[in-house]
């Protein structure tokens, strides 16, 4: 087998990105520390033609040279939205009829491979800070819980894994 070259994956270029039918999932990052977790998940909502990406409280937004090493540009594709408040994001999308899920390890959670998609619903993604998680109170108002199943000793995973396992299989069940 042959690596293909870049200029042989037919990728998208900005203003194709920008006018592309978006796959009906947002991700909201609660209070995220690390400007290199913020640049992976602009690149994994690349990846996936998420509609859109809220970057909430102590988040960091672009342009920041941390974020751009590993958005590699995708700050300039995906759409983004800062928010004080991430709970005031979550009630403006659920006033929307936008399901809205909290990724986090909490009582009644529904396990990643069993959670079901419901047809032609737009799912917000809540991922949140990297040592507290979600904030409860978001987590309270959120429609679902979803947790990552995981069977290590460890208790959780990076964010910005966290961000693209749960992306995969949502898309791929989309």
């Amino acid at each position: 087998m042959r690596k293909l070259k870049n200029s042989e994956l037919e990728r998208l270029d900005v203003e194709g990105f920008k006018t592309a039918k978006k796959t009906p999932i947002i991700i909201i990052l609660d209070n995220i520390r690390s400007l290199n977790n913020i640049g992976s998940v602009f690149r994994t909502s690349d990846a996936f033609l998420i509609e859109k990406i809220y970057l909430c409280g102590i988040t960091a937004t672009p342009p920041h040279k941390d974020i751009h090493k590993t958005a590699l540009g995708s700050t300039d594709t995906v759409a983004w939205e800062y928010a004080e408040n991430t709970l005031d994001i979550v009630e403006k999308l659920k006033a929307k009829n936008i399901k809205v899920c909290a990724i986090e390890q909490a009582e009644n959670a529904t396990m990643l491979d069993k959670f079901n998609i419901e047809p032609n619903t737009t799912y917000a993604l809540v991922f949140g800070n990297e040592v507290k998680g979600v904030a409860q109170g978001v987590v309270n108002a959120c429609d679902v819980v979803i947790e990552i199943p995981q069977f290590g000793t460890k208790h959780s995973l990076n964010i910005s894994v966290s961000c693209g396992i749960v992306v995969w299989d949502i898309f791929s069940k989309i």
